[in-house]
């Protein structure tokens, strides 16, 4: 129980100026506290439920991503009532920060594997297509970190991930050794990236040919085939940044680490029908065992 629930208790019987100079509890304070309380109780439950899950997600969730979620609850309501909502208490969700450095370095002498995406449908099922990626993360006082991830194209859950210093060819090969350790997919997963020198490596294609897996790049110079990857990173980076640069690497390590944790398990993918990552494949499996093929 808070200081000022108990004053609210005991004001009855004792003066609450009385009450406040015990607790050593300034009575404007108490008055403000009082106040505020009255306006939450007058408030309704969708409302509290819409400011509530705003705060919850790290005032990572727009209009979209609050309604899944407080209708999921039970709260039947619309996008622009909880804009307006948004709006009186002058709650902003995070937005995209634009791309600057360039992680892309290929060799024009190597022969890119081909894009084995175009034309095909979307994978139904996960471990059938994973997509990969780098970015760049600031760090304090100047300089870069980089982060290599690999996504399930179906259920767009984060398989594998690292982060260095520098883009060595092991920055995307221990990433891909994580997820292939972890979900052992079946052969013939086709993984695909663009053609940074790091996935034209020598011990990266032997990775995937010892696990039966065929690699798969876009075109030179057109972003658009990878623009799975390149959808993620707009998100991802906004809210595992929100404005700030890392200390160092370990620091970045465990937050990378638990934002990912979050990614898969609670938040809300506006492509798999609201659902985050982890409901989704477990959906698809249960469906699956309901109606095997």
């Amino acid at each position: 129980m808070s200081t000022y629930q108990h004053i609210a208790q005991r004001q009855a019987q004792v003066p609450v100026r009385q009450l406040c100079q015990v607790l050593r509890v300034a009575p404007a304070a108490y008055y403000a506290w009082q106040r505020r309380q009255q306006v939450t109780a007058a408030e309704p439950a969708w409302q509290v439920a819409v400011r509530e899950a705003f705060a919850d997600h790290s005032q990572r969730y727009g209009t979209r991503r609050l309604r899944a979620e407080v209708q999921a609850d039970g709260h039947r309501v619309g996008r622009w009532r909880i804009r307006r909502v948004l709006k009186a208490y002058g709650l902003r969700a995070q937005q995209p920060r634009s791309f600057v450095p360039r992680t892309t370095d290929s060799d024009p002498a190597v022969c890119p594997a081909p894009n084995r995406l175009l034309g095909q449908p979307a994978p139904t099922a996960p471990n059938r297509v994973w997509v990969g990626d780098i970015t760049y993360l600031p760090r304090q006082g100047g300089g870069w970190l980089y982060l290599a991830v690999w996504l399930d194209r179906c259920s767009r859950k984060v398989v594998g991930w690292d982060v260095r210093e520098t883009m060595p060819e092991d920055l995307v090969s221990e990433a891909l050794r994580r997820a292939l350790a972890v979900r052992r997919p079946p052969a013939g997963l086709i993984v695909h990236s663009d053609q940074g020198s790091q996935y034209r490596a020598t011990r990266f294609k032997d990775l995937l040919a010892r696990h039966g897996a065929q690699q798969s790049m876009s075109r030179r110079g057109n972003c658009y085939d990878n623009a799975h990857a390149e959808s993620f990173w707009s998100r991802f980076k906004a809210e595992l940044l929100d404005g700030g640069r890392f200390p160092g690497l370990e620091e970045a390590r465990l937050e990378i680490s638990h934002h990912v944790a979050y990614y898969n398990a609670e938040r809300r993918h506006s492509a798999l029908g609201y659902h985050p990552p982890n409901h989704f494949e477990t959906q698809l499996k249960t469906t699956s065992q309901l109606c095997p093929a």
